[in-house]
């Protein structure tokens, strides 16, 4: 049978001990099964490094001469939460429980001499199951049909970019969208069809935003929201525009759009109720062409 080779080539290593031979052992195998891999020869050097360059892993003596691991790794969680901690350990680990440990902040321990093969195995494991918490993560917050963000997020990442503005002082916008007749296409194309239109409709408002920056979820049937980062009222109008001329170009549906800025010591609850009393005025402002379409304060 076959086994899964792991693929390593984006995984970086700090390698931290006052051995020079130890480091000069280990780096030289990471190395080689194609890890990036860093040394560091005592404990403040690491944390300074850690600082400065994200790690996948800190492989960490704990009896260096400056900083005890246990002091390290603790600073290490602080500083660098997502980096996974290897404790190694003298032979004799009476002084080392793995209770200890572990409610220290290690993902594993290995004890010295290093068994490199041993190593690669816990390396192995923490990847898997990091890859796998990041998976289930993100199908948490992930709409299965049309693939972008789900409701659920929505609010989460409203609260976070709100309390972000209010102390940045930076403007933020909310857009609601809606696509205009949708239940009439559910119900004469099928819902197979629906569906289709509702993935399509997804991927033209994503390639219509400013990627990296603007983020697009479905806020439920056929409504979609777009969270707008650092858009002052002509940029959001000119996503707004964007997105229906997209709609317009696919030749099968077009969309209502409602968006406000965001205002000191409104809600969540308040920001979202306005966006979509704006995004029934621009539903009721299709209706005369004379109107705009997208609506905001």
């Amino acid at each position: 049978m076959e086994t899964l080779k792991t693929d390593y080539s984006k995984e970086s290593v700090l390698l931290v001990d006052d051995d020079a031979m130890t480091l000069a052992i280990i780096e030289e195998v990471l190395r080689g099964l194609g890890f990036t891999a860093s040394i560091a020869s005592n404990g403040m050097e690491a944390l300074q490094s850690v600082q400065v360059e994200p790690y996948s892993f800190l492989i960490l003596d704990m009896d260096m001469s400056d900083v005890k691991g246990f002091e390290a790794m603790e600073m290490v969680a602080r500083s660098a939460p997502d980096t996974s901690v290897i404790a190694m350990t003298p032979h004799q680990v009476e002084d080392y429980r793995y209770i200890d440990l572990i409610r220290s902040g290690a993902a594993d321990f290995i004890k010295k001499p290093v068994d490199l093969e041993e190593l690669e195995a816990k390396l192995v494991r923490i990847i898997h199951d990091r890859d796998l918490k990041k998976e289930l993560s993100e199908l948490s917050i992930t709409d299965p049909l049309t693939n972008v963000y789900n409701r659920r997020h929505l609010f989460n990442r409203l609260k976070e970019e709100m309390v972000r503005a209010n102390r940045q002082k930076r403007p933020l916008s909310l857009m609601l969208l809606d696509l205009d007749k949708f239940k009439e296409f559910n119900d004469t194309r099928g819902h197979i069809a629906g569906d289709d239109l509702l993935r399509n409709a997804a991927r033209l408002i994503g390639k219509s935003i400013r990627e990296g920056v603007d983020t697009v979820y479905r806020y439920g049937g056929d409504e979609f929201a777009v969270i707008l980062i650092d858009a002052e009222p002509p940029v959001a109008g000119e996503i707004a525009k964007r997105i229906q001329q997209a709609f317009k170009e696919s030749g099968e549906i077009s969309s209502s759009i409602g968006w406000i800025m965001y205002k000191e010591n409104m809600t969540v609850t308040d920001f979202i109720s306005e966006a979509d009393r704006f995004l029934y005025q621009a539903k009721s402002a299709r209706k005369n062409p004379s109107r705009e379409i997208s609506v905001y304060r």
